[in-house]
């Protein structure tokens, strides 16, 4: 007897696509068919561009990261004081978790830290260097993107939360976006959580482009390195020679704006959409907002902190903040905790 199912022909089973890898191609497409185009800057952190921002934050024209250490350095003690015993640390955008060792060096009391980032290989590396130096620390990596809402993990339980946002990464949002993240803070760490931030403080504008466009291309190759990504990960044929990178700071609004320059007219095909450049036309492809302390200050309050302390080095190029969550928190918006 045949067997009636013989005949059928089966479709090949397609690979499961996760919520990230749609949300990246999604993002990408909107971005490119926008006018202007545009991607988000979150999308630069792949492995590849997690080891060249490392090593961006090397180079003699960056100042942010060196600066931000120093203060971190020298007021580490005092930052330790503010942190309540056993507290879980966590930290929104992890990278090499550099600047968090300071902190936990001065704080022992911290008993868990939960590092966030995007780039989960990169991220996996971070933690497991980290378990390996200090095996008295609980260490519970989050594989998330930090400017959505996020579960933490079960094991951070009732411990007090403190969130840790350093590098400046908050000047990478438009002020509403930088509004939001910071609500969303308040709402996962809860009432009365200490949140310590880094912020890039408004300079002079020769040092600000300076520190964009470094003489040894380092950026240049970070910025084209998302082309990269997407030909990679999303089936597309750019042609890395066709662009090139250029940073300058917009004085009106006061931020440094990333871009990649078409250096010809020409198409490109991305998740099977055609895309079409015109000579000089750009992707806009990253801003960072500079802050005076007061107005960064003013931002935080509308969003639900307080001011606590404020630490800045002796020439005013960055600051560190500490802020402190307000008790009006709706507890139906907490974010929960779930297993991991």
């Amino acid at each position: 007897m045949s067997n009636p199912m013989s005949n059928v022909v089966r479709k090949p089973r397609m690979p499961a696509v996760s919520d990230a890898e749609r949300g990246f191609a999604d993002d990408v497409l909107a971005g490119l068919q926008a006018d202007p185009k545009c991607l988000p800057p979150k999308y630069f952190y792949d492995q590849r561009g997690s080891e060249l921002f490392e090593q961006i934050t090397a180079l003699p024209e960056y100042y942010p990261t060196r600066t931000e250490i120093g203060i971190l350095e020298s007021r580490a003690g005092a930052i330790a004081k503010l942190i309540p015993p056993d507290a879980a640390v966590v930290e929104f955008g992890a990278g090499s978790a550099a600047k968090t060792r300071i902190l936990l060096r001065a704080a022992r009391q911290v008993s868990a830290y939960v590092p966030v980032d995007i780039s989960g290989e990169f991220l996996a590396g971070t933690a497991a260097r980290l378990r390996e130096d200090r095996p008295d620390l609980r260490v519970l990596a989050v594989d998330a993107d930090f400017t959505k809402p996020f579960a933490l993990p079960a094991g951070v339980g009732s411990r007090p939360r403190v969130g840790f946002f350093p590098g400046s990464t908050i000047g990478n949002f438009e002020p509403h976006e930088a509004n939001t993240l910071l609500r969303h803070a308040v709402e996962m760490l809860g009432p009365g959580a200490l949140f310590i931030v880094g912020v890039d403080l408004v300079k002079d504008p020769e040092m600000l482009t300076a520190a964009y466009n470094d003489s040894a291309g380092v950026t240049a190759a970070f910025n084209l390195n998302l082309l990269r990504r997407i030909n990679r990960e999303l089936g597309g044929d750019f042609n890395p020679d066709n662009f090139r990178h250029r940073a300058f700071y917009n004085q009106d609004k006061r931020r440094i704006e990333m871009h990649l320059v078409s250096l010809a007219r020409h198409k490109v095909r991305v998740c099977g959409k055609a895309i079409e450049f015109r000579r000089g036309e750009t992707i806009h492809t990253e801003n960072s907002y500079k802050y005076t302390v007061e107005l960064f200050l003013s931002h935080a309050s509308g969003a639900g902190w307080t001011s606590v302390a404020t630490w800045v080095d002796e020439r005013n190029y960055f600051s560190v903040l500490a802020l402190k969550a307000q008790a009006a928190v709706r507890e139906a918006r907490r974010i929960p905790i779930v297993p991991i």
